[in-house]
C-alpha cells in the first residue's frame, strides 16, 4: 500500500567526514555493512552508552524495514588498561570479569529492545587479524617498534584529521596514555603495547604484548566486512582520536581501505551538565531501569534528536513513561475491546473498504511520516510527538464510540477502523523498537511494579488507601477523600473512578516532589571506545 509519496522520499544520513547530510547508497545494491564501536567491558554500562546503541539500533531497524540486508558488527574491547585495572582491584581474572561485564551489557541491550548484531566479535578472539593488520602497516613504511611496543607514524598519513577537522599539530598525543618521549612524534599511537609483569599478553614478532586501543576497530570491521564498508558509527567523542587513527592505520594496511559514511551521535547531559563522575551525576542503565521501565528510556532517548544532546533529568524519564504507559494502555483497551468483537475482526479483510477515511487518512498520514522523517538522518521526535499521537487519540474516540450502543453499521466501521489502526500503529512501534515482546497486560503490570518501587508503597498500600477513600466518600468526608487522592498523586499514583470502581495508574510526579536521581555504585561506569 505504499503511495507514490513515499515512494519518492530518498534515504539521508548525516556524514561527518563530509559534514553535511547525503542521500545514502550502499556499496552493493540491496545490502549494507555497518559497523558500530562497542563498549569496554569492566563494569555495568552507562545511559551514554544506551544513547549510542538505541541510536544504531534504529538505524539497523529502519535499513531492514527499507529491504536492505544488513550486515551489522559491534565490537567488545574485553582486554584494556582499565579492565586489567578493575580486576587487580578486585583480585579478579581479567578475561573472568570482561566476560561477566559482555554478559551484563547485553541484557541491558535486550531489556533496551536492542536488536542483536550481526557479529559481535571479542579482541581476544581476533589476536590474529590484529597482528595481521600491524605487520602490514609496518612492511607499508607507516609503523616502527621501540623495546617491544609498535607504534603508528601520523607523519606518514598526510590526511590524518580530514575525520575531525584537527590539524596535525593541535593533536594531543592520545587520550588513554600519557606523552612518550620514545615516539617521533607525540601524536604518534600504540598499535601494539609490550607485554609488563601480570597482565595478559599474546606472542607477536615484535615481542609478547596486546593490541593498542586503536588497531582491533580496523582489524576486526576489516575482517568481517572487507577494507571497504557503507557505514562506521559510535559516539561524538571517538571522532578524535578514535576514528581518526583508525581510518590513518586503516589505510596505511590497505590502499583501497574506504568508508562511505561516518555516523556519531551526540552526548547525554544530566540537568543541563555534562555527565560526569566527578559531578555526581554518572547513572548506570541499570540504575534508571530500576525505577523506570526500560521502554521509557528508550522513547526518552528517541525523543531527541540523535545527533543532538540529550539532557537527561528525572522529570524527563516520567514524561516519557506516563507516555509509554499511554500507547500501552490504548493497545491493551483495543485488544480487548476487539476480541469481544471478534466475528467483526474475521470480516475486516473482507469489508477494508468500510474503515472510515478518518482512519485510512490517519493510516496513510503514519506511514508517509514514518518513512519521511526517519528518512531524514533518523529524526525520530517528530514521528513520537505527531501522527502517532493522532492516531491514539482516534483510537480512543473508537473504544468510546464502541462503549455506546451503535447502529450495526456504524458499530462495524468502528470495530474495522480499530483494527487497522492497531495494526498500523503496532508496525510503526516495531520500527521504532517500542514494540514489546511481552502481552500489553504484562507491559502495563511492570510500569505499576516500578511506579510502586519509585513511591515505596506496596500494592497492598495502594488499595488499602482506595478502600479508605471509598469509605470516606461514603461518610462525605469530602477533605479527606481528596487528600488520600493528592497524597498518592503526589508518590505517583493515580486513582481513576470508572464507574462505580476505582483503579489506579502511575502518573507524573509534581516536580517539586520528585526524589533526587538514584544513588551512585562504588564502581565507575564503563567507559564507551
Amino acid at each position: 500500500m505504499a503511495t507514490t509519496e513515499e515512494e519518492v522520499v530518498e534515504f539521508q544520513v548525516y556524514n561527518t567526514m563530509t559534514r553535511q547530510k547525503e542521500v545514502f547508497k550502499p556499496k552493493e545494491p540491496g545490502k549494507v555493512k555497518m559497523y558500530v564501536c562497542g563498549v569496554t567491558s569492566y563494569d555495568f554500562s552507562h545511559i551514554g552508552h544506551a544513547r549510542a546503541y538505541v541510536a544504531f539500533d534504529i538505524l539497523y531497524r529502519y535499513l531492514k524495514y527499507l529491504g536492505y540486508d544488513v550486515v551489522y558488527v559491534r565490537n567488545f574491547t574485553d582486554v584494556d588498561d582499565k579492565i586489567i585495572k578493575r580486576a587487580n582491584e578486585l583480585g579478579e581474572d581479567p578475561k573472568t570479569l570482561s566476560g561477566r561485564y559482555c554478559q551484563e551489557f547485553l541484557k541491558d541491550m535486550d531489556d533496551l529492545q536492542c536488536l542483536q548484531p550481526t557479529h559481535q566479535p571479542r579482541v581476544t578472539e581476533h589476536m590474529e587479524q590484529i597482528k595481521e593488520m600491524i605487520a602490514e602497516i609496518m612492511t607499508n613504511g607507516c609503523a616502527y617498534t621501540v623495546d617491544g611496543d609498535v607504534y603508528f607514524s601520523v607523519d606518514s598519513f598526510p590526511e590524518y584529521g580530514r575525520l575531525s577537522g584537527r590539524k596535525l599539530e593541535d593533536n594531543r598525543a592520545g587520550e588513554r596514555v600519557g606523552v612518550d618521549s620514545r615516539k617521533r612524534n607525540p601524536a604518534d599511537f600504540a598499535l601494539w603495547k609490550a607485554a609488563k609483569p601480570g597482565e595478559p599478553s599474546w606472542e607477536s614478532p615484535w615481542g609478547p604484548g596486546r593490541p593498542g586501543w586503536h588497531i582491533e576497530c580496523s582489524a576486526m570491521s576489516a575482517y568481517y566486512l572487507t577494507h571497504s564498508f557503507d557505514i562506521h558509527g559510535g559516539g561524538m567523542d571517538l571522532t578524535f582520536p578514535h576514528h581518526e587513527n583508525e581510518i590513518a592505520q586503516s589505510c596505511a594496511a590497505c590502499r583501497e581501505s574506504n568508508i562511505s559514511y561516518w555516523m556519531h551521535n551526540g552526548f547525554v547531559n544530566i540537568d543541563d551538565e555534562k555527565m560526569s563522575k566527578s559531578l555526581g551525576n554518572f547513572f548506570t542503565i541499570r540504575e534508571v531501569t530500576r525505577l523506570y521501565h526500560p521502554l521509557a528510556l528508550r522513547y526518552f532517548l528517541l525523543g531527541n534528536h540523535y545527533r543532538s544532546p540529550v539532557n537527561y533529568s528525572i522529570s524527563q524519564i516520567e514524561i516519557a513513561s506516563e507516555s509509554v504507559f499511554y500507547i500501552y494502555q490504548t493497545l491493551h483497551d483495543s485488544e480487548e475491546v476487539l476480541s469481544a468483537f471478534q466475528q467483526g475482526t474475521e470480516t475486516a479483510t473482507n469489508v477494508r473498504g468500510r474503515v472510515s477515511p478518518q482512519a485510512q487518512d490517519c493510516i496513510r498520514k503514519l506511514r508517509i511520516e514514518l518513512k519521511t522523517k526517519l528518512s531524514d538522518d533518523l529524526h525520530t521526535p517528530t514521528i513520537l510527538n505527531a501522527a502517532l499521537q493522532e492516531a491514539l487519540r482516534l483510537m480512543n474516540s473508537y473504544l468510546n464510540m464502541l462503549k455506546r450502543r451503535q447502529q450495526r453499521q456504524q458499530q462495524l466501521t468502528a470495530v474495522l477502523s480499530l483494527t487497522e489502526l492497531l495494526k498500523e500503529v503496532k508496525a510503526i512501534l516495531d520500527v521504532l523498537g517500542l514494540l514489546s515482546s511481552s502481552t500489553c497486560a504484562e507491559v502495563l503490570q511492570q510500569f505499576k511494579e516500578r511506579a510502586l518501587k519509585r513511591a515505596e508503597l506496596t500494592e497492598e498500600d495502594v488499595l488499602h488507601a482506595i478502600e479508605e477513600r471509598t469509605l470516606a466518600r461514603k461518610n462525605k468526608e469530602f477533605a479527606k477523600s481528596d487528600q488520600i487522592r493528592t497524597d498518592l498523586v503526589v508518590k505517583g499514583i493515580a486513582l481513576m473512578d470508572i464507574g462505580t470502581e476505582t483503579v489506579w495508574r502511575p502518573c507524573v510526579r509534581p516536580e517539586q516532589e520528585q526524589p533526587a536521581a538514584p544513588a551512585q555504585p562504588n564502581q565507575s561506569a564503563a567507559a564507551v571506545q
